[in-house]
């Protein structure tokens, strides 16, 4: 990428920093959503620069050719490194991009007004990246430190959930030491949930290594792939209900989070169980989303005000998605909130806001300005 246009300097507009891949299994879907958002925001209005962060965790200048972050039937995307290492640091009271190679000297690349980091998983939706910009007092869009780890962990948004008065569904949370201690004391505790039981990674994303078990006999096989992705797993009853979805965006100024119209995943086609990988990013035809979903009135009000709730119990900003399960009773139970739900062509949350007449460049749009109109700091 050439650094002609990255002159020094406070820019005319806006400077954004788009910041994607990543070091968890989710780098491709990273990489796939930082496409569709580079497709879609307002070069007009801002200076757009996107930085890639290989699976090493090096921070490079990436290139801005939406192709080559889209995903294809034959490979995955995939941010490389480089010679030149990207760091972001405050100088002169301005956050200045600097980009680094051996034996030359650093150069600025001009300040950047708010990050917008589109990173799926551990080591960037789960608190840390957040904390990163926190420390060097940077704007960015979405989520901060606290919510965004609560977020991650699928366990401990439970436990806040429980406490906030959501109903959630029957779980337990095994960690690596229960597991290699004692495993029969874990059996039991799943032979209890009943079967089926869905095995996951407590801190993993876009359905990486979730198995649904319908026997003791695939349970133990099922934990072990869980905890290829991680080793503190959550195993949840499986619920008989539709799964509805809602998008939450932050209110501005002291109004309440606005919630976008239920939307409802189909999974229908290549034999998924589940709305699994494969089904979110891979096959075209795999899974369908109704927004609105057909729902009694009263029912959609429910799931916006709940969902609503959810993004205040874990004390989220910018924007969630918000999982429940309808069950035939017309319950809600509450399965999880993603704090940076993808943005591809195919994901759920642009889409239900697209349905509810927010456009995908104007949901960028809004995103942005809400991040650059947040205070920096304890907020």
């Amino acid at each position: 990428m050439s650094h002609d246009n990255l002159t020094a300097g406070k820019p005319a507009k806006p400077r954004v920093a788009v910041l994607f891949g990543g070091r968890s299994s989710e780098h491709a879907v990273s990489c796939v959503t930082a496409a569709g958002v580079l497709g879609a925001i307002n070069k007009d209005k801002y200076e757009v620069i996107p930085i890639g962060i290989a699976k090493s965790g090096q921070w490079v200048l990436a290139s801005a050719d939406t192709a080559q972050w889209s995903l294809s039937s034959s490979s995955l995307p995939e941010v490389v490194p480089s010679a030149e290492t990207v760091t972001l640091a405050e100088i002169g009271g301005e956050h200045q991009l600097i980009v680094a190679a051996p034996n030359e000297v650093p150069k600025e690349l001009g300040t950047v007004d708010v990050v917008f980091p589109l990173l799926h998983g551990p080591f960037g939706e789960d608190g840390t990246i957040q904390g990163l910009l926190e420390l060097s007092d940077t704007r960015y869009v979405g989520a901060g430190v606290l919510a965004s780890a609560v977020g991650m962990d699928k366990h401990f948004m439970k436990v806040v959930f429980e406490a906030a008065g959501l109903q959630v569904g029957p779980y337990i949370a095994v960690t690596d030491r229960q597991w290699r201690k004692d495993p029969e004391a874990v059996r039991k505790q799943v032979d209890r949930l009943g079967f089926p039981v869905f095995v996951k990674p407590a801190r993993a994303g876009s359905s990486m290594g979730i198995s649904k078990v319908d026997s003791m006999e695939h349970l133990d096989s099922a934990i072990e792939e869980a905890r290829r992705h991680d080793l503190k797993l959550v195993i949840e009853a499986g619920i008989a209900g539709r799964e509805i979805e809602c998008a939450v965006l932050e209110g501005r100024g002291t109004d309440a989070p606005r919630t976008s119209m239920p939307g409802e995943i189909s999974v229908a086609g290549g034999g998924h169980e589940f709305y699994d990988f494969e089904a979110k990013y891979v096959e075209d035809n795999a899974a369908a989303l109704s927004c609105p979903a057909d729902m009694p009135e009263e029912a959609i009000a429910r799931v916006r005000e709940l969902a609503a709730a959810a993004f205040d119990a874990v004390g989220a900003e910018g924007l969630s998605r918000v999982d429940f399960f309808y069950t035939p009773e017309g319950e809600l139970v509450i399965n999880e909130i993603n704090t940076m739900p993808g943005f591809t062509p195919k994901s759920m949350y642009p889409q239900m806001w697209a349905a509810s007449g927010l456009s995908y460049p104007d949901l960028i749009d809004e995103l942005i300005y809400l991040a650059l109109n947040r205070r920096t700091g304890l907020r």
